[in-house]
């Protein structure tokens, strides 16, 4: 097993770096070869790990591959723990990225840089299957920062543009700020626990469920609070929760590839997995969980009505993320840790779609992003068209598609939860429906209706994306269709995640839900709210953008105070620059004419040149150059001498 793990994780990595560091002697073709192979096994392996958990029962493993250092008896290894979570989320990192990396030939195929592209995506795909294989928080870690690192180089892939340098700085900066408390997470768990390794840690967690901690003062704090608290924190940066969230639109300034695997199925969901693997520690702190269920729930709503201003194609699916990881955050919060985990899954197939098929349109336009210059782009584009449909459909939560199980078993989850906050929870996730359809479908028909493209070349031009690309869609298409029938039972209702996931009998919202299978989980739907919400959006979408299109525009001017807040993002980046940005720059500017000018060159440099110099203006009258005032000079010092002896003796 060990070696099947190995070759997993390896395979990408040996790829990544054939194609970086010899890029220029196998050239184009070299590069995406070796990249595709190496994540082509990883992902055939993936599969099989995955099917011996899902059908044969296969025991949990976890082991230690090699140990880097032990002090002072804390051990600091790289292992691996593989069960049911895991081989889920290998299987679903390893299909999406093999998925983008044969899009990538199409859509990379005349930009520079092609090899350093095929380099970096197989290379962030290592880093995350480090970080969801890991058994211990050290290797957590690692992975966590592996991601960041090679997230912050494909944003920034476009060097040489001002506006992509400033977004992959912009996400550096902001997951640095959540990675601060993410590794004081992990501090607090070495600490009080005196082990990194998962297995350690949930069996002592119980033990500690009622220790309390000094920060300051004589006030005690919850140990466990604060340490998932801090631990989620971390998730917020990563998986881009407010008020961490900012970086993500930005992101979009990268190739449309990296959207569909960082911003999709991998990185942003870096932040769910790790929360769920930390059920054990979650559980046992409910103002831990009402923090998360309320950052959530904020996200999922206030996010997604941002996304119904975008006019950039890219930037509507990003809100559409933010708000979707909201959704998974939300059910993490009300302990529904199955039903986060199953929107995760399904999430990652139809947004890595819409993604990919958002770039299959930028392409036909000639890199025109904007919606309102396109129309009509479904009579030249009929694969894009149908599998954006379909991922849009999947979004919405249409009945049977696979974001209709997940999305709805997380709504009802946070009906049935009781801890504080879930009322607040589930109105947002309900209304957040509503707006879900309305942005999703005001961009598909916007984009694929209407009598053609604004600009005439472009019209003339436009054509359907060549195999690479849509081969890719059509292969996520097929699971963001069927995959949520077929798995919503045994992942959200059965044992799945038996022995993986930990939940307090007090917090079983999941085991509330009286689920007999999907056929009737999807006829429930019919007496329920989201439904009639998912439909009202969907329809108004369309009579408006379709049938009255004066009526957004006049809608527009009317409410223009809101249109105004949601086009500015509620003043996030503006309160960013002006108190973040703003004040770092003043604080450095203080540091520097006060530590740097008056401390570092008025005293420590210049200062103590000046006094040398003065003191040699003084010593210099003693050299005179006389030989008896030096002789007069040894015999004071010698008289001085003696008489200090006399004295003492």
């Amino acid at each position: 097993m060990e070696a099947i793990l190995l070759t997993i994780v390896l395979a990408p990595l040996v790829g990544a770096l054939i194609a970086g560091l010899f890029r220029n002697q196998i050239g184009k073709a070299g590069a995406h070869s070796v990249t595709i192979l190496g994540v082509g096994i990883a992902c055939a392996l993936s599969m099989y790990v995955l099917w011996q958990h899902a059908f044969n029962d296969a025991p949990v493993y976890n082991e230690t591959v090699y140990t880097w250092l032990v002090t002072d008896g804390l051990r600091m290894e790289i292992g691996f723990l593989i069960d049911s979570l895991t081989a889920m989320m290998m299987a679903v990192v390893t299909f999406v990225s093999l998925m983008v990396h044969i899009y990538t030939i199409g859509y990379m195929a005349h930009e520079e840089g092609y090899q350093r592209f095929f380099s970096y995506i197989a290379l962030f795909t290592f880093s995350m299957l480090m970080l969801v294989m890991s058994n211990n928080f050290l290797q957590l870690f690692f992975g966590w920062e592996a991601v960041g690192l090679v997230s912050y180089l494909l944003i920034g892939f476009y060097f040489k543009k001002e506006t992509a340098i400033f977004a992959n700085m912009k996400a550096f900066l902001v997951n640095r700020v959540g990675d601060f408390g993410f590794i004081l997470g992990i501090a607090a768990v070495a600490m009080y626990f005196n082990s990194l390794d998962y297995a350690t840690v949930f069996n002592k967690a119980p033990q500690l469920a009622d220790a309390t901690i000094n920060i300051w003062g004589d006030s005690g704090w919850s140990l466990m609070t604060v340490t998932c608290i801090l631990l989620f924190i971390g998730a917020m940066g990563k998986s881009a929760q407010v008020p961490l969230h900012v970086w993500l639109p930005d992101s979009m300034e990268g190739p449309t590839p990296i959207s569909a695997l960082i911003h999709a199925a991998t990185m942003v969901t870096a932040g769910i997995f790790m929360v769920a693997r930390m059920s054990p520690l979650y559980e046992l702190s409910e103002t831990a969980l009402t923090f998360v269920l309320v950052i959530g729930a904020t996200t999922a709503f206030f996010m997604g009505l941002i996304g119904i201003v975008q006019n950039d194609i890219k930037r509507v699916v990003a809100y559409s993320t933010l708000s979707q990881l909201g959704y998974m955050v939300a059910a993490l919060g009300a302990s529904a840790y199955a039903a986060g985990l199953f929107h995760l899954m399904t999430h990652a197939f139809f947004k890595a779609l819409l993604f990919l098929a958002a770039g299959s349109v930028i392409i036909g336009m000639h890199h025109d992003q904007d919606i309102r210059n396109m129309g009509g782009v479904r009579k030249y584009m009929p694969i894009t068209h149908w599998t954006a449909l379909l991922g849009s459909l999947a979004l919405i939560g249409f009945p049977g598609f696979s974001g209709f199980f997940s999305k709805d078993a997380i709504i009802e989850a946070v009906h049935h939860s009781q801890i504080a906050g879930a009322g607040y929870a589930y109105a947002l996730l309900v209304a957040g429906v509503f707006v879900t359809a309305l942005y999703s479908f005001r961009m598909y028909f916007l984009v694929f209706h209407g009598e053609g493209p604004r600009d005439e070349h472009a019209k003339e031009h436009l054509r359907e994306s060549p195999g690479v690309v849509t081969v890719p869609l059509i292969l996520l298409a097929i699971p963001s269709v069927v995959i949520g029938y077929f798995t919503v039972g045994p992942m959200v209702f059965g044992d799945y995640f038996d022995g993986v996931l930990t939940v307090a009998a007090v917090h079983d919202t999941l085991g509330q839900i009286d689920f007999h299978g999907a056929f009737g989980f999807m006829t429930h739907a019919f007496f329920t709210l989201p439904l009639y919400l998912a439909l009202g959006g969907l329809a108004l979408a369309w009579f408006i953008y379709t049938v009255k299109p004066e009526i957004a525009r006049n809608l527009a001017i009317k409410f223009d105070w809101a249109h105004f807040i949601l086009d500015r993002k509620y003043g996030f980046d503006e309160f960013n620059q002006a108190v973040f940005a703003g004040g770092s720059k003043l604080l450095g500017k203080f540091l520097w004419l006060v530590g740097d000018r008056a401390v570092i060159d008025g005293l420590a440099v210049n200062g103590s040149a000046h006094s040398v110099g003065k003191l040699a203006m003084v010593v210099r009258y003693l050299q005179t150059g006389m030989l008896y005032h030096y002789a007069m000079a040894i015999i004071v010092g010698l008289l001085l001498l003696l008489g200090w002896f006399v004295l003492r003796a």
